[in-house]
């Protein structure tokens, strides 16, 4: 039996403002219990929803201190069991009262360097001894540095060893140096730039990726894309160097979570067998509830996304006046940059019936356009992996994406030729590429249906499940305890 701990700042069904909550609230459970004893440790956030919080068990508290400047901080530790699954939270309401998991950077920064701190210091608390810790994203990047430099001494944690999964590199956890020493108390030594310097300022992650046993990326193609100065965000140097110890894994979801034949946030349900007869009447209700014009004969493009310049917003606010035409609509849902709601609520006003957006984040109307709309465009700038294109190929809704990051490994291009493929895809990041995709999408889409729907039945037949993903992830579990 191996004993896994995963570390994360958010996780489903508890908190969630990305695709990591829905990796963490997936992968634990997909690992045979039999071989694999897994947990998962979170902040206790007071924005977690009642019905959960309510539920927690009290274990016990402590205090700690950081550094000579943050001291004798409270740490509570509390147990849930959900879905066969041990969670504990690390509670301090002064780091962790918030209507949101984040904050200012330089707040962040000292309360997910207490959080680090408060997980390896319980430990010995849980009776639960972790053979690995697996450590998700920057607000993770701490514990390998603290792990090494302060508790690997302990009889305890002398065998622990970990793995930092990047989910998205653009986001580092950097401040200054200074304010990074002040707050985490760490020595003069690591502030070097071999370890947590990074161009005068420190990087959070970058002392993660400096001081763990394993790092994972979460699609190959991003593994690749991160060693080269376009993508690497300034630490491509490092990735190279640590290029032998590092895997790209591809995400997958959870197929009972997402299934469209037991969906109830959409009013048909349906599955490969009778798709062709029940998704045109969820096109309809997402045509009604979005003030489309009502028309099963449209290509309807749906969006579910946050709106920023990495999910190519640059490309489709100034591509609309060239995809909108009379056969075709776009439905967008989510929120993000201003200059991207204000540009995406202008189309809406300039093309009635033709373009609807949804400047918020709504989970039932998101469903819908996975269920209802005929194809889904993601064409970002880079994408880890994305979890979206994924949900679309289940619910028979045909991805349109840029070829990069998970996008490239999970939509195969549509072969008219050899009658393959799941989706549309362009390689240049350029409004023209963009526009002549989606041109030659609608093509397939009006002038061969029966190609189409072939399209439709190989995506939703598609595996993307976890279970390859999950046996590389115990490949380094079990060759990083085999190393002890």
């Amino acid at each position: 039996m191996k004993n896994i701990l995963f570390v994360a700042s958010e996780c489903v069904p508890f908190i969630k403002t990305g695709g990591l909550a829905d990796v963490i609230g997936s992968l634990p459970n997909e690992f045979d219990s039999q071989n694999y004893d897994v947990r998962v440790i979170l902040p206790l956030y007071s924005c977690i929803p009642w019905e959960y919080r309510n539920r927690f068990q009290y274990m016990q508290h402590f205090y700690l201190s950081l550094s000579s400047s943050v001291k004798d901080k409270y740490v509570g530790v509390f147990n849930y069991y959900y879905n066969r699954i041990n969670y504990y939270f690390i509670d301090n309401q002064e780091y962790f009262t918030c209507d949101h998991p984040y904050g200012s950077t330089e707040w962040d920064i000292e309360r997910f360097a207490f959080f680090d701190k408060a997980v390896l210091s319980c430990l010995p608390l849980l009776d639960f001894q972790p053979d690995i810790i697996h450590c998700n994203d920057w607000q993770t990047g701490l514990i390998p540095v603290y792990l090494r430099e302060e508790f690997s001494k302990g009889p305890f944690y002398q065998k622990m060893k970990t793995i930092l999964t990047i989910h998205n590199l653009k986001f580092q956890g950097v401040w200054s140096i200074d304010h990074v020493k002040a707050v985490t108390g760490l020595p003069d030594y690591l502030f070097t730039p071999d370890k947590l310097a990074f161009y005068q300022n420190a990087s959070l992650l970058k002392g993660g990726l400096v001081f763990a046993d394993y790092i994972t990326t979460v699609s190959e193609t991003y593994a690749q894309e991160i060693q080269t100065d376009q993508f690497g965000e300034g630490l491509h140097g490092l990735l190279f160097h640590r290029r032998l110890d590092m895997l790209g894994i591809l995400n997958g979801i959870d197929y009972r979570l997402f299934n469209p034949h037991k969906d109830l946030s959409i009013q048909f349900p349906y599955e490969v067998s009778n798709f062709r007869t029940q998704k045109p009447k969820n096109k309809k209700v997402l045509q009604q509830e979005t003030g489309l014009t009502v028309d099963s004969k449209k290509f309807l493009i749906g969006i579910v996304s946050r709106l920023t310049d990495q999910k190519g917003f640059d490309l489709i606010c100034a591509a609309v006046d060239q995809i909108i035409d009379e056969r075709t609509q776009l439905v967008i849902v989510g929120t993000g940059d201003n200059q991207y709601e204000d540009s995406l609520l202008y189309y809406a006003s300039k093309y009635p019936g033709k373009v609807a957006a949804h400047i918020e984040y709504a989970q039932d109307l998101s469903q819908k356009i996975y269920a209802g709309a005929d194809a889904f465009l993601m064409p970002s700038y880079f994408e880890p992996c994305g979890l979206s294109q994924l949900i679309a190929l289940r619910y028979g809704t045909v991805p349109i994406v840029r070829e990069t990051g998970g996008l490239r490994d999970t939509v195969m291009p549509y072969n008219q030729y050899e009658h393959t493929g799941l989706g549309f895809s362009f390689a240049h990041y350029s409004i023209e590429d963009l526009v002549q995709c989606i041109n030659y999408s609608k093509k397939v889409f009006f002038e061969d249906k029966r190609e189409w729907n072939h399209m439709v039945e190989r995506g939703m037949q598609a595996d993307y499940t976890w279970a390859k993903s999950k046996e590389s992830y115990e490949k380094i579990y079990d060759y990083l305890s085999d190393e002890k």
